[in-house]
């Protein structure tokens, strides 16, 4: 399996992992709980989704990382 199919894969696990809370929103007593059930679900796959596509968090977000990448520096 490959990079491009490994991540379809765990975006489809999270996304049927949210697909049941989304589906039970059917039992909301009115529209105004229907939409903001929604929009706490929705963002919370938009975080999970973001995070697992760019990888695990660090402990310290000041702490300064090599990406490997080239900073900008003409060879």
């Amino acid at each position: 399996m490959n990079q491009a199919e490994q991540n379809k894969a765990k975006f489809l696990e999270i996304a049927a992992r949210h697909y049941d809370k989304l589906e039970s929103l059917g039992q909301a007593p009115d529209f105004y709980s229907y939409e903001a059930e929604f929009d706490k679900i929705w963002t919370e796959f938009g975080r999970v989704v973001l995070e697992a596509s760019i990888g695990e968090v660090p402990a310290n977000q000041r702490k300064k990382t090599s990406s490997g990448r080239a900073s900008g520096v003409l060879k």
